[in-house]
């Protein structure tokens, strides 16, 4: 978008006021260089007379040419074009005839043109229409094509958060199902206190996720408020047999990325790792910055000590499963091909993922909006 001062609407912005703005100048412009050309070669101040009957005509035939241009340009280009041309033959010949017969009436009165001679100056006026009509439709055609264009990036942004939510809204049945059905055995089993107690835990956990938008972006201090949250629920099923821990850099918390992004990652280590092993399985969330300004980049790994890849336990590593498929989709929606999920295939124990995104600070995201 071309640069407009605080305060100033683009030029553009109102349609028929900077048609009549370019207009109005255009002929000025035309009657200024005919008057002063004709005064140079001596023509007298008379020749001011018939330059300015000449520019109203052109003034007046343009005005028909763009009413008929404004229904024409929204037509198929066989048919724009099949038409235009012939109006503007037809009004260059207008045109010169008036001309023709204005300059002879004040300078040749006894010799008024006949005939064919009413054309005489066709091929200068025709050049000058053409020139006319390929500014206005150039101009329109530019205006059409950046509408398009605005309106293509608007539905692409609107595709695009619409997928995002989507993605989002995939994880909430998910963990649901797993949770109420926890809370659905506490009571079968009259545990009453606990299924509240959970019940409650994911309350606030729905509470603090829903008053985020799906689309939107959350600080890793959020993120990892609502893993905390979310390990609290799965601490009422698993006990002690999930420990979490987290290696979180100060200078990092502040870092803007996609909300739930790390639920999903955590989930499936509490399946793979937690579910199976009778003792249960340590979960590490670290994040640290790399690199330097302005290429610093947030390094976030999520790590278990559950059976890994070489132990024969069959871990989903690429689009299996929905939790990995779901976060491979959002970081390709949220950064295009700037960013990396890495699954730590060559971990001697326990298995591991990486992520690695752009660092930006909610200021960053204010400012490159």
């Amino acid at each position: 978008m071309p640069f407009v001062p605080l305060g100033q609407k683009p030029f553009f912005d109102d349609k028929n006021h900077a048609f009549w703005v370019l207009q109005s100048a255009g002929w000025t412009g035309y009657f200024v260089l005919r008057s002063l050309g004709g005064l140079a070669n001596n023509m007298g101040l008379l020749f001011v007379v018939p330059t300015a009957l000449t520019t109203a005509t052109g003034y007046s035939l343009t005005l028909l040419m763009a009413s008929a241009y404004r229904r024409l340009i929204q037509q198929r280009p066989i048919i724009t074009w099949s038409l235009s041309i012939p109006i503007l033959i037809i009004a260059a010949a207008i045109f010169s005839s008036i001309e023709t017969w204005a300059h002879a009436t004040f300078y040749r009165p006894e010799e008024m043109p006949v005939g064919i001679q009413f054309f005489g100056a066709i091929l200068l006026d025709f050049s000058l229409l053409a020139a006319w009509s390929a500014l206005y439709y150039g101009i329109n055609f530019y205006l059409l094509l950046e509408q398009q264009s605005d309106r293509v990036e608007r539905l692409e942004s609107q595709a695009s958060s619409a997928q995002l939510a989507m993605l989002r809204y995939q994880l909430n049945p998910h963990f649901l199902f797993n949770t109420l059905n926890s809370i659905s055995t506490l009571v079968l089993l009259k545990e009453t206190q606990r299924a509240n107690a959970m019940l409650s835990r994911l309350s606030s956990f729905l509470r603090y996720t829903l008053a985020n938008e799906p689309e939107g972006t959350v600080s890793l201090a959020q993120e990892i408020e609502t893993l905390k949250l979310y390990l609290d629920i799965e601490k009422m099923r698993f006990e002690d047999r999930l420990r979490a821990g987290f290696d979180i850099d100060p200078a990092a918390l502040e870092a803007r990325l996609p909300s739930l992004l790390l639920q999903p990652l955590v989930e499936n280590a509490i399946k793979y790792a937690v579910t199976p092993q009778e003792e249960g399985a340590d979960i590490n969330v670290a994040a640290r910055l790399q690199g330097v300004e302005p290429d610093r980049r947030l390094i976030i790994s999520v790590t278990d000590t559950g059976p890994g890849l070489t132990d024969g336990m069959q871990r989903p590593t690429s689009s299996t499963g929905v939790g990995l498929a779901n976060i491979r989709d959002r970081l390709a929606q949220a950064y295009g091909t700037d960013q990396r999920f890495e699954v730590q295939t060559g971990r001697e124990e326990g298995f591991g993922v990486v992520i690695d995104i752009p660092f930006q600070s909610a200021k960053q995201r204010k400012d490159s909006a």
